[in-house]
């Protein structure tokens, strides 16, 4: 991923924001955010000090604020937590399952003992097509837009893909921590906004574009 790519297009895709803001949209699609880990749960520590837990509550705030300021509030959101607090797998799908939404996404971001490792991955419950497609498209759009290599869309036995079966589930692993280059670009505001555009324009084109 090369540093100049990632943040032209990252600039760009911001800047097409604006051209939205004048859509509305009725019949809002629902989604629940899920920010992994939290409290006394860090998830994954960069090589820089950033905690994954820190890392995936801003991506999802970001997306909140997005959405509602310069998309119109295109998507009705629901995150998870609302602060840094450990929420555990069985009430965060509890929650999902409650809201009846249209699609759920948990964030996250990877660690690996082999330093070099880079790149995002995208998982979803082998089982279910909707979530193969949705899964398909943050994969493609993330290694497209953003520039991040792609390590695979991958079925995946997580807790929270599993207990929520009647529904579009992907858990995305946004970069690696352990890595130098991904922590550094991880930290930074521009990231964070990148991909939090990435995920709404994902989510719109699978929930709104037939």
């Amino acid at each position: 991923m090369k540093s100049s790519k990632f943040y032209l297009i990252v600039g760009m895709l911001l800047g097409s924001v604006y051209v939205t803001n004048g859509q509305e949209r009725t019949n809002r699609k629902t989604v629940v955010i899920d920010p992994g880990h939290g409290g006394i749960d860090s998830g994954a520590t960069a090589v820089n000090g950033l905690q994954e837990k820190d890392v995936v509550f801003k991506i999802t705030m970001e997306v909140i604020r997005l959405n509602r300021e310069l998309y119109n509030d295109t998507l009705e959101l629901y995150s998870t937590r609302y602060s840094d607090t450990l929420i555990s797998l069985g009430d965060r799908t509890k929650l999902a399952r409650s809201l009846k939404p249209d699609a759920f996404v948990s964030i996250h971001c990877n660690q690996a003992v082999r330093k070099t490792a880079q790149g995002v991955e995208v998982y979803f419950d082998g089982y279910d097509k909707k979530s193969e497609t949705l899964a398909r498209l943050f994969s493609q759009g993330l290694n497209e837009k953003l520039g991040f290599r792609t390590r695979g869309v991958k079925h995946g036995n997580f807790q929270v893909l599993r207990e929520t079966p009647k529904l579009p589930s992907v858990l995305l692993e946004l970069g690696f921590l352990s890595n130098w280059e991904e922590a550094e670009y991880t930290g930074k505001e521009t990231s964070i906004s990148g991909k939090a555009v990435l995920i709404i324009e994902t989510l719109t084109t699978f929930l709104y574009d037939d």
